[in-house]
């Protein structure tokens, strides 16, 4: 029993693992993860579930099965770490963030199969297990990129707020504008700043569905106008980000910590 709980703790917890990558037991979760994403992803189809019914319901009893052994397993070898040995330092690493998203993949899993939620909510329940491929990447190489964007973020986070709060100015000016303008001629559409906001944010992210529109000269000459100034907006934070993490990146290579084993050894979600 002890060397199963030595080789569990091995292949279980990253940073025990001495080679490069993620052991062959995380990766075939990383696997079972994937494969449930798939699962969730393929039942939302309505002509597939009502005719594979009693296949998605094995399947997702066998991945909550699955999930509920791996986190009883790994809170179990853990106790291996002098951090998390008895029951206070289970109770510990239990409560960390990583733990956590485990935990509530485990408990949607099988609130999805007890009470048989279909629909939006059964979904979104199982979209949960996507939430495990993070607490794997973050220990992976991936951790690298990872905790780089995350350097990025905090670096440039007063930025990023401004771009932010500039766009929301922009939208709201546009969707008053329009209001002025189109709200007599469209009422159902442009009849309120609300309804306006709608078409502002549409226009502002480029997305531009065209189920609502300027008919008016005016409102035409102020979409135009709105639709240019949405490449400036969108481009903003993307090349603050891009900086950012290019400095970040700088930054790791003179200190010595871009690479990946010290990295992982120093997860950013601690």
């Amino acid at each position: 029993m002890a060397a199963l709980k030595s080789w569990l703790y091995i292949n279980l917890d990253p940073t025990q693992w001495a080679h490069s990558g993620l052991s062959p037991l995380n990766k075939g979760i990383l696997f079972v993860v994937l494969a449930g994403i798939l699962s969730a992803v393929l039942e939302s189809e309505s002509s597939l579930r009502n005719s594979y019914q009693n296949t998605f319901y094995i399947l997702n009893v066998i991945f909550a099965v699955l999930f509920l052994v791996e986190y009883i397993v790994r809170l179990w070898v853990m106790g291996k770490n002098p951090q998390y040995s008895g029951f206070a330092g289970r109770l510990r690493y239990a409560r960390r963030f990583a733990s956590t998203l485990g935990l509530i993949a485990v408990i949607g899993l099988w609130v999805d199969i007890l009470l048989g939620l279909q629909g939006v909510y059964g979904v979104m329940l199982r979209l949960v297990r996507v939430l495990r491929i993070i607490t794997l990447a973050r220990n992976s190489e991936w951790a690298t990129a990872i905790h780089l964007i995350s350097r990025a973020i905090q670096k440039r986070r007063h930025e990023l707020a401004l771009s932010l709060g500039l766009a929301c100015m922009i939208m709201l000016f546009s969707a008053t504008m329009l209001y002025l303008v189109e709200g007599p001629e469209q009422p159902e559409t442009f009849g309120s700043i609300p309804r306006a906001l709608w078409w502002a944010m549409a226009t502002l992210t480029t997305v531009g569905y065209g189920d609502v529109y300027p008919i008016t000269a005016a409102g035409k000459i102020l979409a135009g106008i709105a639709a240019f100034t949405s490449i400036a907006i969108v481009a903003m934070p993307t090349g603050i980000m891009a900086a950012a993490f290019s400095d970040a990146l700088h930054e790791f290579r003179r200190k010595g910590l871009i690479s990946v084993q010290t990295v992982t050894r120093r997860p950013c979600w601690r």
